[in-house]
């Protein structure tokens, strides 16, 4: 049977097959994303010759689509001006504890330089906001520089390590397209750092010498191609979210009924290629899928069952938790409940208001709940919330509220019926500076990955906190840049070329 088009892993070419003019370059990048941008920045300010490949005609990728969360903590500037107190260690022990497989070595990496990496991110040209939103939100709806974007506040995560909250949003009021000035000043700053950056090419095979290490790649550009010679290659040319063979493979529930959120050019080509060399991949069954039900942070304090009348998460988790959760529960089914005190107009209306019902009795024969579940649900949930307390579920004291004036509004959130959003999370094994790994955990010579091409500290939907793609994705595309740059000058490219 022949393997499906998007599946297919480009061919490798040896390295005596480059031709003898093909110019030569201490570090080229893949992917003019946030990742790619900060590790060609970090590879050229540490001396070393970069070319930064892009196949579309700006900068930008998929990161410029995205609001401008970055996830940031251990006593950044901003937490220290709204008085939110955090540490490394509780930055760790949050992330430790709320990601599926954890990787230690990384996760205190990224705790403990998260400081310096927001005084880097600032010194792009750009300050966050020195304020707070207190609400419950996706985003700050305004240019607020700081709120809670993961289950930090959330059973069980709150009864061990103190809450603080990370997630940074750039100052560029609403939902979408926040991190472009971000991108636009790291342009600014790979141009005078001396970055030769080379718009529509993309990389199509990667070159390697007889004992594997990669050395170099072909390109394309429209009808032209060519070869270029590296002392390292970084691969950060996106997911594959725009792949649907890829999809199908790794994350078939991301076909069914979803918005997804990428570029063009997320077609998994950038995973391919490391796949060409042996790279081992990470992650690659787990997506993030969410349809957030708020703003309206009201909506919080009702209650979401499912097609048994019963609760199952806590209605104050992070929004991609409650999603995780709610497409296990039978048929993908849930229903948010919230009666007339607690009902607004949504902004986002990503989960629709399936109907209005003047009894609970009512509501429980329309959405077909077996007899009595959700009079019996809700007269519980009722009795502990008016005394503050959530036996159950543990929700925070903060968003427990009876749901006991009608009429009662009921909210779809089961898949087909909410719009429910998503991107792939998997990537290549890479270690600590973003070098790629084998399945023996041996490095691949000459190779590193960032950005969502790499698998790291986000790993599953459930975990997930609003800022991490954009945290980790600069913060190890920074080390990957480094790396590549010691890495080059330790062999460098011409030397690889030469000895073919």
């Amino acid at each position: 049977m022949t393997e499906p088009a998007g599946l297919a892993i480009p061919a490798t070419v040896p390295v005596r097959d480059v031709p003898a003019e093909a110019p030569t370059y201490d570090v080229v990048v893949v992917g003019f994303g946030i990742a790619g941008g900060c590790a060609a920045l970090e590879a050229a300010r540490a001396g070393a010759r970069v070319l930064l490949l892009e196949k579309a005609a700006v900068h930008g990728g998929t990161s410029s689509m995205s609001g401008g969360h970055f996830y940031l903590g251990g006593g950044t500037a901003v937490q220290q001006a709204t008085g939110h107190e955090d540490s490394v260690d509780a930055m760790v022990r949050y992330l430790m504890a709320s990601t599926k497989d954890p990787d230690e070595a990384k996760i205190r990496a990224y705790c403990e330089g998260s400081v310096e990496h927001f005084d880097w991110l600032e010194a792009l040209g750009f300050q966050f906001e020195r304020s707070y939103f207190p609400g419950k939100a996706v985003i700050q709806p305004g240019t607020e520089g700081l709120m809670f974007t993961g289950n930090e506040k959330v059973w069980p995560f709150r009864e061990e390590i103190p809450p603080a909250p990370r997630g940074h949003k750039v100052p560029v009021p609403g939902d979408t397209e926040g991190t472009k000035i971000v991108m636009d000043l790291l342009r600014e700053r790979v141009e005078e750092a001396g970055v030769e950056v080379w718009f529509e090419t993309g990389a199509t095979n990667l070159v390697v010498t007889d004992d594997g290490a990669v050395s170099g790649l072909t390109w394309k550009r429209f009808d032209e191609t060519g070869f270029v010679n590296a002392g390292a290659v970084v691969m950060a040319a996106g997911g594959y979210v725009m792949n649907n063979d890829m999809l199908d493979k790794y994350t078939p529930a991301m076909r069914h009924k979803l918005f997804v959120l990428g570029g063009t050019y997320d077609d998994g080509l950038g995973i391919r290629l490391g796949q060409s060399v042996g790279a081992a991949l990470e992650n690659m069954d787990e997506p993030f899928i969410t349809a957030p039900f708020y703003p309206p942070s009201s909506l919080v304090k009702g209650l979401i069952v499912n097609k048994h009348g019963q609760r199952f998460v806590a209605e104050d988790s992070y929004h991609a938790r409650t999603s995780y959760f709610v497409l296990q529960q039978p048929d993908a089914a849930a229903y948010l409940i919230a009666d007339s005190d607690h009902m607004e107009e949504q902004r986002m209306p990503l989960v629709p208001l399936k109907d209005g019902y003047e009894t609970i009795e009512e509501m429980e024969a329309a959405l077909e709940l077996p007899e009595g579940s959700l009079v019996a649900s809700m007269a519980r949930y009722n009795e502990h919330a008016a005394r503050g307390e959530d036996p159950d579920l543990h929700k925070h004291p903060d968003w427990l509220a009876p749901q006991t004036n009608g009429p009662w509004g009921v909210y779809d959130l089961t898949l087909g019926t909410a719009l429910y959003a998503g991107f792939t999370l998997g990537g290549m094994r890479t270690g600590l500076d973003g070098e790629v790994l084998r399945e023996d955990r041996s490095v691949i010579p000459g190779l590193y990955a960032a950005g969502a091409c790499a698998s790291n500290i986000a790993q599953d939907g459930a975990g997930y906190c609003s800022g991490t793609q954009l945290g980790e994705g600069s913060f190890f595309g920074r080390r990957a840049g480094k790396a590549a740059s010691r890495q080059a000058a330790a062999t460098p490219a011409r030397e690889r070329s030469e000895a073919r």
